[in-house]
């Protein structure tokens, strides 16, 4: 009895789209194309899930937001809130032009023993030295640069926001953001600290992943320009992730930096 029920178990698990699998972090603003003027609002939801765009399991934490609008200067969230399974905060765009929102995390693991038991630490390249015992036994360390992000315009698009830091995996689109249309190519460009991230793969997946069987996901790789293209095949939201890992870390200690890019991307119909 006990070997049918394990094997009716592994049967069921197979057949759970791959979603389950992994969690994913997400900023899922209301609309990113809106007509203009002072009066213009997006609510956005911020969450990790399984399923993309349906909360679920933790909230995103607002605590590294940023917001800069079409004239490059920061903008200040309205009604931001954290709740069990979600952060929520209000944008107001009183400007015309396009807007970055991004949750960009910078910071350092550790993890060593002390007195027989591990220790664990979290923090930024600042706070490590006076965190960290200089003899720690067995110290591992390693670093971690994501952005979480999406654009959103008021009126007529510009570029202002859109130029890269330099720091980090990040996106530099060539086709605007807010310029995708069903049926239409799209051509973005990956950076790595401001350089052509070439051969770095790329996942993009339609919303309402909770409703489908399958992910359907769309795969891309970048050529040597950090370039790569992709075809709409439908209006809808859709998640963006590209993930890379090198040893180009801050800290002397740091052997291996992980670099994560998420992006929220609204495609409209023709």
């Amino acid at each position: 009895m006990k070997r049918h029920l394990l094997a009716c178990a592994l049967v069921l698990a197979c057949a759970l789209p791959l979603t389950a699998a992994a969690h994913k972090q997400w900023l899922q603003p209301s609309q990113t194309v809106v007509a203009g003027g002072n009066e213009s609002w997006i609510t956005v939801d911020a969450a990790v899930s399984n399923d993309i765009f349906h909360v679920g399991h933790v909230p995103l934490r607002l605590d590294n937001l940023r917001i800069t609008g079409p004239d490059g200067q920061p903008v200040q969230p309205q009604n931001a809130a954290t709740g069990k399974y979600r952060s929520v905060f209000d944008v107001q765009l009183d400007k015309p032009g396009t807007y970055r929102l991004a949750i960009v995390n910078d910071g350092l693991n550790g993890q060593w023993e002390e007195n027989g038991q591990p220790k664990r630490w979290r923090g930024n390249a600042a706070s490590f030295a006076t965190s960290v015992p200089k003899n720690a036994k067995n110290l591992q360390v390693s670093q971690t640069l994501g952005r979480v992000e999406t654009f959103v315009t008021s009126g007529a698009p510009n570029d202002a926001v859109l130029a890269p830091t330099g720091r980090g995996l990040e996106l530099v689109p060539v086709t605007h953001p807010n310029d995708l249309f069903a049926g239409e190519a799209a051509t973005f460009r990956m950076l790595v600290d401001g350089k052509p991230a070439a051969n770095l793969e790329i996942e993009v997946i339609r919303g309402g992943t909770r409703y489908r069987d399958a992910q359907e996901e769309i795969k891309a790789r970048t050529d040597a320009k950090g370039e790569f293209s992709v075809t709409w095949p439908v209006a809808g939201m859709y998640w963006l992730e590209a993930t890379s890992q090198d040893d180009r870390t801050d800290v002397p200690q740091a052997k291996q930096r992980r670099l994560t890019y998420v992006a929220t991307l609204e495609v409209l119909p023709q």
